[in-house]
């Protein structure tokens, strides 16, 4: 079956980086888009970032533009989110997913496949 299982998160502090990573499993890397998304507690599920299946587009949320960036390796099933710069406020939980399209979707519903989270506590 279809895994992505993150890793990376942790606890920093303000204006600290952090690297995530997103191994997927069970499915042809290759065809599928990949998206971060965040959520912090009592709040929805927002885009982070995007990237399509060549890792040759990108799409970013505003809030985190010119300061994280996604990139991936198809050779290893992997996809990264380099965050840098982090803010107290961008603690939350960070999900990966997959929609097997070319299209980078900034909306949770479109992705098929999804994460288990990783915890991200930036601290001020």
């Amino acid at each position: 079956q279809v895994q992505l299982v993150e890793s990376g998160g942790g606890l920093v502090q303000a204006g600290g980086s952090l690297r995530l990573s997103c191994a997927a499993s069970g499915l042809t890397f290759s065809l599928y888009a990949m998206g971060w998304f965040r959520q912090a507690p009592g709040k929805e599920r927002e885009f982070v970032a995007g990237i399509s299946r060549s890792g040759g587009a990108t799409n970013y949320g505003d809030a985190v533009k010119d300061r994280f960036t996604i990139s991936r390796d198809n050779a290893k099933n992997t996809v990264y989110l380099q965050m840098n710069r982090l803010e107290p406020e961008e603690t939350a939980v960070y999900y990966c997913a997959a929609v097997r399209s070319n299209v980078i979707f900034i909306t949770t519903r479109r992705y098929e496949y999804w994460g288990q989270g990783t915890q991200v506590t930036v601290s001020s």
